[in-house]
């Protein structure tokens, strides 16, 4: 299944993110893809405020891996600056699967290392404050969620 949304600015994307927040358990895993700026982590701090997270989200670039928690907790996840899948593994990747909602930004850099059953978000800039984010699922269980998501 493919949802398409536009967004008119970021206040608009971070709500699209927190209206998937919602609907997310322990164990998804969302695969996001775009350009620098393209408004990824603006989405996650959304996907954040839905899973009722109130701290300050930030990319985690640097670090890899930022963790929050919550009822359903989140691991905030960046493959831009890696060098190799391998660092991502070695910074505790796969400890996360089962009892977080993980987010990866730059999913694309690393998707040997992705679970079978994700769900890919791309983002797209149209113009300064235009994005389109295009949700592809391939399995029920992504599937039911995008057909409840709505902006």
């Amino acid at each position: 299944m493919k949802k398409i949304f536009e967004t008119l600015n970021q206040n608009q994307t971070e709500k699209l993110g927190e209206a998937l927040g919602k609907l997310l358990k322990a164990g998804d895993f969302l695969a996001l893809a775009g350009d620098l700026g393209a408004g990824k982590t603006a989405f996650t701090r959304g996907i954040a405020r839905g899973l009722g997270i109130h701290e300050d989200i930030t990319s985690p670039t640097f670090t890899i891996i930022n963790q929050y928690e919550a009822p359903v907790p989140l691991a905030h996840m960046d493959a831009y600056r890696l060098k190799t899948p391998e660092e991502l593994e070695n910074a505790g990747f796969y400890d996360y699967m089962e009892d977080f909602v993980v987010v990866l930004e730059w999913a694309d850099r690393v998707e040997e290392l992705l679970p079978g059953d994700v769900l890919w978000i791309y983002f797209t800039v149209l113009d300064e404050n235009r994005r389109t984010i295009e949700f592809q699922s391939q399995t029920s269980h992504y599937d039911n969620i995008l057909q409840e998501l709505n902006l």
